[in-house]
């Protein structure tokens, strides 16, 4: 039976969702890995959401429920930062799953994620520091990511997203899209995490 990882993920402006889809990349790059994009569901209302300017949601990609996560052998999450922590819409999606944690339902199952930030200061290791207790109070399995990615980690003449605890991206004002680089961790960390994923399966 084929390893199946769920790329779930929350994206204001689309920064997320092209991390998501270039780790889906990487997590099908490795046989007998089958990897799905999920979204969790919007919290504001539409009127906000136009106000501030959010282009519409990807109807390609179905919203999950809590309990679906159970079905993943491997769950990576991806949001945006708010002050360094995750965005609430990502929150109160991991706040519906008190049930999975009373049955200890994701116990052992490796998680890992990815973000976006507003600028260089905006959380690219705070948001997954302070999202990682999510996976422990689950019993989960963090996987970073480390330094494996290689030569693209100690890049210092360009601005780049990302770090040890996963891969990420710049928004600035929403105008910046994720760069080569980025993208390649992001693909980097879907092979990686999938590789592994498949091994605690085995």
């Amino acid at each position: 039976m084929a390893t199946k990882i769920y790329i779930v993920y929350y994206s204001t402006y689309g920064h997320v969702e092209k991390l998501a889809q270039e780790i889906k990349k990487g997590a099908d790059s490795v046989e007998g890995v089958e990897a799905t994009l999920w979204q969790v569901a919007e919290t504001l209302p539409q009127e906000i959401l136009e106000k501030m300017r959010a282009p519409p949601k990807n109807t390609d990609v179905p919203i999950i429920t809590p309990n679906q996560l159970t079905e993943a052998d491997g769950l990576l999450f991806g949001f945006p930062t708010r002050f360094g922590m995750m965005a609430s819409q990502f929150k109160a999606f991991l706040d519906g799953t008190g049930g999975l944690w009373r049955t200890q339902a994701l116990a052992g199952k490796p998680a890992g994620l990815f973000t976006s930030t507003g600028a260089q200061g905006g959380g690219q290791e705070t948001t997954p520091l302070t999202s990682i207790t999510q996976f422990v109070h689950h019993g989960m399995i963090y996987v970073p990511t480390g330094y494996t990615l290689g030569a693209g980690m100690y890049e210092l003449e360009k601005v780049m997203g990302g770090s040890p605890y996963g891969a990420g991206t710049y928004a600035g004002d929403g105008s910046r899209q994720p760069t080569e680089l980025e993208l390649a961790h992001a693909f980097h960390q879907g092979k990686y995490f999938a590789g592994i994923a498949k091994k605690l399966k085995g």
